[in-house]
């Protein structure tokens, strides 16, 4: 059975730092594409980032710069880094694995970020 299983979130300030871990299981991790998305109330949920097997990364707009997705393929995890956040940031995050516009996991519980003063 396929679990994702995001962490991290929290409340920060403008202009701070989170860094979101999702830890996979029930899928050959090192072979799937990661993505992380999110969604804003009263939002579609949106694509913030992706890393394929081999590495490569690619990033919305919104984040390119102050974002950044990593993975750990011998723990299972895909992180993101994410810096100089902002109130638009506020959201709760997700990750899923396989193609980026049309994942393959069941979306989990997601992890809330806000970004407050």
């Amino acid at each position: 059975q396929v679990q994702l299983a995001e962490s991290g979130g929290g409340l920060v300030q403008p202009g701070g730092s989170l860094r979101l871990s999702c830890a996979a299981s029930g899928i050959i991790f090192s072979i799937n594409t990661m993505g992380w998305y999110r969604q804003a109330p009263g939002k579609q949920r949106e694509l913030v980032a992706g890393v394929t097997s081999g590495g490569s990364t690619n990033y919305a707009s919104s984040v390119k710069g102050r974002f950044a997705i990593s993975r750990d393929n011998a723990k299972n995890t895909v992180y993101l880094q994410m810096n100089s956040l902002r109130p638009e940031d506020t959201a709760v995050y997700y990750c899923n694995f396989g193609p980026l516009s049309t994942p393959w996991g069941n979306w989990g519980q997601g992890t809330q970020v806000t970004v407050s003063s």
